[in-house]
């Protein structure tokens, strides 16, 4: 068995976990991911942008009450304002790292997407955001000395040390050998849950993995229920979906029916551009009806702003679609989860030794429903405040080797077959509409599946574990706000309003 130390453990090499990695100078750090994360994290799948109050007249206020608005009454106003205040040294910092950011002879290029008021939000290489930002993070972190970065390693679980502290985890390795990690510290940038769900627009890294984990050594955690499915995934029959940004809507796309009439406008008062849950499950509604919706963007793509989606564009090429002269059937997919491991301000669970950031953590900012680019912003900024807090604290004298209390490794095994189950009993019951008798029922097909599980098949077990843990959230909760919708409970609950 292969042993290796550090000082700082870093899961997922995504913008967050760069980030943090980055700004921990000078400890030590490992940053380990299952696949190369140019092809596995939602990072580089990132096809909006970054939200930041930069234009004219906009402000950290404006884009406050945006953010407020979309999260259904659930948002922590101070973490929002956390985050929203330090959105301008953000992107400064991303420059400074190279992140073409796109400028016009005014200033910054914005565009606006669902749920804003107004244009703020920044692209790089036009729908390719994500892979401009991790390029350069990725950069960085090759030329950083005190970053190792590891692809190939697979994490499976946590490691438990004296006083109940976490102090690392156990993987395996591409032979299938088991490596143990030790650190004085460890950090779950993992990512999303979208790989629960049938169709997604996550990549394979999106499978809870990092928040099961969490669960499954005790750390709180929170808004397990609010799941954000996005409204315009291209129907390719493709896992992941290739997803159509929202920037298409901002720049003048429309939703159609069969018959080619918009529906929208009877919605909602801003039509394509209303909340992203919003469109979801309208577009949700008509699709299992067994309508076809198409996204509508000739006018985008025989227009000057054409060459501002290439990666939306190759899509629709792929299926030999062209969208400056036919629409594009799309559907609904799991996008962005909400919920997560609960964090105080620094970026701390609350099991000693373990720190979460990006889409894997709680902070309370996005409440309900996630305003449009506010979670690559979210990323950024508190990937960049965990790591300085793990600066802050970094002891020269301290030794790495960390004896711990389960120096057995867990039995390993994979159960794709279950895998599979789960997804499809997730998506009958997790979707944008849900119902007491639904959550039910896949409350109990979970447990049968669990029943069925080999002990070894440690991974698959705890994302069952999540996924229960979900259902039984979306269950408790009898109302209807931002991304979670209860056919049986329609009206928001005021008692529920607030973090």
């Amino acid at each position: 068995m292969r042993t290796l130390e550090t000082d700082v453990l870093v899961i997922g090499a995504g913008a967050a976990g760069l980030c943090a990695a980055l700004a921990a100078a000078p400890r030590r750090v490992l940053v380990v991911s299952a696949a190369d994360p140019r092809l596995a994290s939602s990072t580089a799948l990132a096809q909006g942008g970054l939200a930041a109050p930069l234009g004219a007249g906009d402000s950290v206020e404006a884009q406050m009450a945006d953010t407020l608005a979309a999260g259904g009454h659930s948002s922590d106003r101070r973490a929002a304002l956390r985050v929203i205040r330090a959105a301008a040294e953000a992107v400064s910092f991303l420059c400074e790292l190279g992140v073409p950011f796109e400028r016009d002879a005014a200033g910054w290029q914005l565009h606006r997407e669902g749920g804003h008021s107004r244009a703020r939000v920044l692209h790089a290489h036009g729908d390719r955001t994500g892979v401009a930002i991790l390029s350069a993070l990725l950069g960085a972190a090759a030329q950083a000395a005190h970053v190792d970065l590891l692809c190939g390693l697979h994490v499976l679980a946590l490691r438990e040390g004296p006083a109940e502290r976490l102090c690392g985890a156990w993987a395996v390795d591409a032979a299938g050998e088991t490596v143990r990690l030790e650190a004085h510290e460890t950090v779950l940038a993992t990512g999303g849950v979208g790989r629960l769900f049938p169709s997604t627009t996550n990549g394979p890294a999106a499978q809870g993995d990092g928040l099961a984990m969490a669960l499954g050594h005790g750390a709180r955690v929170a808004g397990l229920e609010f799941v954000q499915f996005h409204p315009t995934a291209l129907a390719a029959g493709a896992d992941p979906l290739p997803l159509l940004t929202e920037a298409l809507r901002g720049a003048g796309a429309v939703l159609r029916d069969a018959r080619g009439e918009r529906f929208m406008p009877a919605v909602h008062p801003l039509s394509e551009l209303a909340p992203r849950d919003v469109v979801a499950r309208e577009v949700w509604v008509r699709r299992a009806r067994g309508e076809s919706v198409w996204l509508d963007a000739s006018s985008v793509f025989a227009g000057e702003h054409a060459e501002a989606f290439p990666a939306a564009l190759e899509a629709c090429r792929m299926l030999s679609i062209d969208p400056a002269r036919e629409p594009i059937p799309v559907s609904t997919a799991a996008h962005y989860h909400m919920g997560g491991v609960v964090v105080d301000t620094l970026g701390r669970s609350t099991r000693a030794g373990l720190w979460a950031c990006g889409e894997v953590a709680f902070t309370g900012m996005h409440g309900a429903n996630r305003l449009a680019s506010n979670s690559l912003l979210e990323a950024v900024v508190c990937g960049r405040t965990v790591g300085r807090a793990l600066a802050r604290e970094h002891n020269p004298q301290r030794r790495i080797r960390v004896r711990t209390t389960d120096e057995a490794p867990p039995p390993f095994a994979t159960d794709a077959v279950l895998s599979g189950q789960v997804r499809s009993i997730v998506g009958r019951c997790l979707g944008p509409l849900r119902r007491a008798s639904e959550l039910e029922q896949g409350g109990r097909d979970l447990a049968a599946l669990a029943r069925r599980l080999a002990p070894e098949a440690l991974l698959e077990r705890r994302r069952l574990e999540l996924a229960q843990a979900m259902v039984r959230a979306a269950l408790a909760r009898r109302e209807s706000r931002g991304a979670h919708w209860r056919e049986d409970y329609p009206e928001r609950d005021p008692a529920y309003d607030a973090r």
